[in-house]
């Protein structure tokens, strides 16, 4: 173990997901196992530079391994752009006695990490949160397994109204950038159309694969609409196309939000967070720094930071072939 790392800060940053109370109670925990001493950073980079920090032991993270959230809170930081607010952050941490960090968050909190470090030569090491699915560098982020369960058992409901009244729902997901959500949720609900960002579908092929859905004896169809897809300005503005085009559609919209980005995490990500808490730490002993750690092919692996932010994570093409046959 190097004899530099002493004490160690963790903290969450950008927006929540399941699984980040999981990868907090590692971090603490591993610490503690190899007699280290951990502290927590509330809300984010702008608890780093308010000074806002906790001491914590192997107790101070009993009971969250099950909670959706964050313990230590999450904030968005225009202060830590600035090269006053990393300098004041650095203050805080040195006055602490912090010798490196554990970053959980998404590109914008690996950013941060990178930049501080580059600046400052602070040791950071990146644990991806985010239920985008997003990151380069990983086949999983935290909170992603989690919000797939969550948006199925969702639709799942809203197939029994379709069903019911012979509707039309588009119902929209989460995925600005990108379409994992809404590809993966749209095949394992049996939706009849999935729209992603990746993929143009075009408002042509959309109505012609509804009329197929309603000429093969379909009195209800469910469309995953990913908040990022290129189709229309909005799923409301679909809504809108479909019912000019095809008015024996009774069109429903349902926007799922941050409903999403709740609940008590997966046990997938329950287990993930845990090693990729220890697999952080104890690279941070063995001298490693500015690295994200990732899952790759069952394996936990470290990705660069600047690869990490930089890369561009890939739609499963194999994926996309299973739901143009599995909507047939």
């Amino acid at each position: 173990m190097s004899k530099k790392i002493k004490k160690i800060g963790v903290f969450t940053s950008g927006g929540d997901s399941p699984g980040m109370n999981a990868a907090i109670r590692s971090v603490v925990r591993t610490c503690a196992f190899h007699n280290v001493e951990c502290v927590g950073i509330y809300r984010g980079y702008e608890g780093m530079i308010e000074g806002d920090f906790k001491a914590m032991n192997a107790r101070s993270v009993k009971d969250i391994i099950n909670k959706g959230g964050t313990v230590l809170k999450s904030a968005r930081s225009k202060t830590f752009r600035t090269a006053e607010g990393r300098k004041e952050a650095y203050k805080q941490l040195t006055s602490a006695n912090i010798d490196a960090l554990v970053a959980i968050g998404g590109d914008g909190t690996f950013t941060g990490a990178m930049v501080f470090n580059q600046e400052f030569g602070f040791p950071v090491m990146g644990i991806p949160g985010t239920i985008d699915n997003d990151i380069f560098g990983t086949s999983h982020t935290l909170g992603y397994d989690t919000a797939l369960n969550t948006v199925v058992e969702a639709i799942d409901k809203i197939r029994d109204t379709a069903s019911s009244h012979n509707r039309l729902f588009f119902v929209e997901v989460m995925g600005r950038d990108a379409g994992h959500i809404a590809l993966n949720v749209g095949i394992g609900a049996g939706a009849e159309e999935i729209l992603i960002p990746e993929e143009d579908l075009g408002l042509d092929r959309l109505l012609e694969s509804l009329r197929r859905s309603k000429q093969s004896g379909k009195s209800s169809s469910i469309v995953v609409v990913a908040e990022g897809d290129k189709i229309g300005k909005n799923v409301f503005e679909l809504k809108d196309y479909v019912e000019e085009n095809m008015i024996e559609y009774d069109v429903r919209v349902s926007v799922l939000g941050h409903m999403q980005r709740g609940g008590s995490p997966s046990c997938f990500d329950r287990v993930l967070a845990s090693r990729m808490g220890v697999k952080a730490v104890e690279s941070l002993f063995e001298g490693k720094t500015n690295y994200m750690v990732g899952l790759l092919s069952d394996k936990i692996a470290l990705t660069p930071l600047d690869k990490a932010v930089k890369g561009k994570s890939e739609i499963n093409m194999e994926l996309l072939r299973v739901s143009d046959i599995m909507t047939t």
